[in-house]
């Protein structure tokens, strides 16, 4: 394989493939060396830093650092913390310590609260969530001490691999079709309704009943229509490798409005080819 193509080049590559020679590059994870040549070990995504070479492998789970913004479904409420499914290695914990209460005061925890747990999240709820730290056996801590964290609503979810989530400024992204996307690095993409910035905090601050209510919003046909078609986009680019980020979402919506193609059109495998072809300016 022919991995002079830039500073930091990325390829899908198999197991077995020889990617370059020993002798001219570094072999890194997802590589061994045979023969004089660096061969990928796994299946994945190639990347060339300098004279580094790496594979990514594409079924993979998440390795978390502190502070990474993550999406994850509470798989059990135990006393004083939850359970979290967040595609890693083992559930992520968030401790009933690490959530605001109803009137946003912050106050010690009592047991009353601790009565209330299911009020908050039950098992099935989603949530957007930040990395706080690490238990000694490795599980992340988790914590939704801000309001543009906790439980989500109006949308869909969408799920890719890590490896294709980039590192962005913000992972809270809103579309000009009236879609918010959170990208979580751990590869749970939500998909859902525009939601302004002052409905979120309410006038008066913490607003405890949007925050944790289970009902959804009306949304319009119109609204559906165009999470649907954001959802389907990330799909196509996710099976195709293509890594996400806000300006390469923008850019694949606006080309499928120029096409003016029905969402359900969006998955047929000539028109995804199409799609890639235009975002990667093949």
């Amino acid at each position: 394989m022919d991995v002079d193509g830039g500073p930091a080049e990325r390829k899908v590559t198999c197991p077995g493939e020889v990617l370059t020679s020993a002798q001219d590059f570094m072999r890194g994870h997802g590589t061994y060396v045979d023969d004089e040549n660096v061969v990928a070990s796994v299946a994945g995504t190639m990347e060339r830093v300098n004279k580094l070479v790496t594979v990514k492998a594409v079924r993979t789970r998440y390795n978390a650092q502190v502070g990474d913004l993550v999406v994850g479904r509470i798989s059990e409420v135990q006393p004083k913390r939850w359970k979290v499914d967040a595609n890693a290695r083992q559930d992520a914990v968030l401790m009933l310590s690490s959530v605001n209460l109803p009137g946003g005061v912050q106050r010690r925890k009592l047991e009353s609260d601790e009565l209330q747990m299911r009020s908050f999240f039950e098992e099935g709820d989603l949530l957007v969530a930040e990395v706080q730290a690490f238990f000694g056996d490795g599980s992340m801590s988790l914590h939704t001490r801000s309001l543009s964290y906790g439980k989500l609503r109006n949308g869909q979810l969408v799920v890719v691999s890590p490896n294709l989530i980039r590192r962005l400024k913000s992972h809270f992204i809103t579309l000009p079709c009236g879609v918010d996307l959170i990208l979580g690095l751990n590869g749970y993409i939500w998909v859902s309704k525009h939601v302004r910035q002052s409905d979120r905090e309410g006038e008066e601050g913490f607003d405890a009943e949007a925050v944790y209510s289970n009902q959804n919003d009306v949304i319009d046909d119109a609204t559906r229509t165009a999470i649907s078609r954001v959802a389907n986009i990330i799909r196509i680019l996710a099976t195709r490798f293509i890594p996400l980020s806000d300006s390469i979402l923008l850019q694949a919506y606006e080309w499928t409005i120029e096409q003016d193609h029905q969402v359900p059109d969006l998955l047929q495998e000539d028109f995804g080819d199409a799609l890639v072809a235009s975002v990667t300016n093949l």
